[in-house]
C-alpha cells in the first residue's frame, strides 16, 4: 500500500488539531485573560473551557466511536451526528451554568452561549444536509474575536482557510460545505453575542 501523499498528511494532521474543542480552550483563555479582573475567575473561566468545552467533549466522541455508534472522531456520517451533538449540547449545558453562576463576563456568557445554539442548529440542518462541523467551529471563535478585536481579527480568517483547505482535501467536504459553515457559524455567533451582551448590560443581570 503506497503512502498517502505530503498534501494529504498534512491535511489530515490540520483536521485533527483544529477540531473545534481545541478553538475552546484558546479563545476562553484570552477572554478570562482579556476580560476577567479576579484571579480566581480567570482560572473558572479556562478551567470550565478545558473540561466542559474540551476534555468532555473529546471524551464522548472516544466513547461514540468506541461503541461504535460513529464511523470515524470526525463523525463524518451526517446522520450520525445527532446523538453526540445532543451529549455535546447536555455537557456545554453544564459549562454554562458555572459560567453564570460565577457572574462570568458578560461577552464569556454569550460566546458560550453561542456554543449550545450554534449545535442545535448544526442538529436542524444536518437534517438535510452536511454543513462543515469543523469550518462552523472555526467561524463561531472567529465572531468573538471580530468583536473583541475588530478588523484586526481578520487575520483569524487565515485559520479558517487552512481548515477549509484540509477539509475539503480530505474529501470530508464539499467547497459549498465549508464555505456555509463559515458563513453561518461566523453570522450567528457575532449577533448572538452583540444581542446577549447588550441584552444583559441594559437589564443590569452582571
Amino acid at each position: 500500500m503506497t503512502d498517502k501523499p505530503l498534501s494529504y498528511r498534512t491535511a489530515r494532521f490540520i483536521s485533527t488539531l483544529c477540531v473545534p474543542p481545541s478553538f475552546t480552550i484558546i479563545i476562553f483563555s484570552w477572554l478570562a485573560l482579556a476580560l476577567e479582573h479576579e484571579l480566581w475567575q480567570k482560572l473558572l473561566v479556562i478551567g470550565v473551557a478545558l473540561t466542559f468545552g474540551f476534555a468532555f467533549q473529546i471524551m464522548m466522541f472516544f466513547y461514540f466511536h468506541k461503541r461504535g455508534m460513529i464511523a470515524d472522531m470526525d463523525a463524518s456520517v451526517k446522520e450520525e451526528r445527532t446523538v453526540p451533538f445532543f451529549v455535546a449540547i447536555g455537557i456545554y449545558t453544564l459549562g454554562l451554568i458555572v459560567l453564570s453562576m460565577a457572574k462570568a463576563d458578560p461577552v464569556i456568557i454569550s460566546f458560550w452561549f453561542c456554543y449550545i445554539s450554534n449545535t442545535l442548529l448544526v442538529i436542524g440542518i444536518n437534517k438535510f444536509w452536511k454543513i462543515s462541523a469543523h469550518a462552523l467551529g472555526a467561524a463561531g471563535p472567529f465572531g468573538v474575536v471580530m468583536y473583541m478585536a475588530g478588523t484586526g481579527g481578520l487575520l483569524f480568517l487565515i485559520v479558517i482557510l487552512i481548515i477549509g483547505w484540509a477539509r475539503i482535501k480530505l474529501k470530508m467536504h464539499t467547497p459549498a460545505q465549508v464555505i456555509a459553515g463559515v458563513v453561518v457559524g461566523f453570522t450567528f455567533t457575532y449577533l448572538q453575542i452583540w444581542l446577549i451582551v447588550n441584552f444583559l448590560k441594559q437589564h443590569g443581570s452582571f
